[in-house]
């Protein structure tokens, strides 16, 4: 079992930066996958962002692509979200996730944090 838990989260204003982490326990993320997607209020969870477990492969949703970089140290068990130049449509609960392939990773992980809130402000 993997145990995440995100932190990072907070309301900020247009164009700022914020970095999303995501700390795992149980097991390390070191093979592991990870994902970042986020919920905005009244729409569907969305994948947002995704790593294999060396880091050497990453992948974006069209919407953050160039804005929003994933990272890992698997020496601290841990995932980022770098997020610049945050638009109020990024607004939305965020949620890391891990799984057993980079392809299953970004579209049904097996394991989810429990969300961590970003609010943009206009």
């Amino acid at each position: 079992q993997v145990q995440l838990v995100e932190s990072g989260g907070g309301l900020v204003q247009a164009g700022v930066s914020l970095r999303l982490s995501c700390a795992a326990s149980g097991r390390t993320l070191r093979t592991y996958p990870m994902a970042w997607f986020r919920q905005a209020p009244g729409k569907e969870r969305e994948f947002v962002a995704r790593i294999s477990w060396s880091g050497d492969s990453t992948g974006y949703a069209d919407s953050v692509k160039g804005r929003f970089t994933i990272s890992r140290e698997n020496a601290r068990n841990t995932v980022y979200l770098q997020m610049n130049s945050l638009r109020p449509e990024d607004t939305a609960v965020y949620y890391c996730a891990a799984g057993e392939s980079y392809i299953q990773v970004g579209v049904n992980p097996d394991y989810w944090g429990q969300g961590t809130q970003v609010t943009v402000s206009s």
